[in-house]
């Protein structure tokens, strides 16, 4: 029997969505606002979730004490209040969009996470926008 266990998250960024090899004029006709030179900020909203078996021992799928950790260390101490084009390496050649950053966010905290269970990442970018990755 497989259970999907969830925390949410919080955390606020700045970025910049643009291509550096296009023009201004092209990535102001692709990416509107958010090409803004002087950046702008969300305030992300993320759900992380771990779907396995329930340890018969435990009751646990994951203690989320141990994915309440993983979250603050992988991902609020990497990205909150940072400037995602400038201050997180993950950014410097990949444009942050809120499906780059699902994907970054979900490659982060893979490895901490037993192999057995599945991973969803989903981030909220504003409270109608949100995108889901699963791997």
């Amino acid at each position: 029997m497989k259970v999907k266990v969830s925390r949410k998250a919080h955390f606020n960024a700045a970025h910049r969505l643009y291509r550096k090899d296009w023009s201004f004029e092209k990535n102001d006709a692709i990416f509107g606002k958010c090409n803004n030179p002087k950046f702008h900020g969300h305030n992300y909203d993320l759900i992380v979730s771990v779907t396995g078996e329930i340890d018969p021992e435990t009751g646990y799928v994951m203690d989320m004490k141990i994915l309440k950790d993983l979250i603050k260390q992988e991902v609020e101490e990497a990205f909150d209040h940072k400037n995602l084009n400038m201050d997180v390496p993950e950014f410097t050649e990949l444009n942050p969009t809120a499906e780059n950053i699902a994907v970054v966010i979900w490659n982060k905290l893979r490895p901490h996470i037993d192999p057995e269970n599945e991973i969803e990442v989903v981030l909220y970018e504003t409270p109608r926008n949100f995108v889901t990755y699963s791997g």
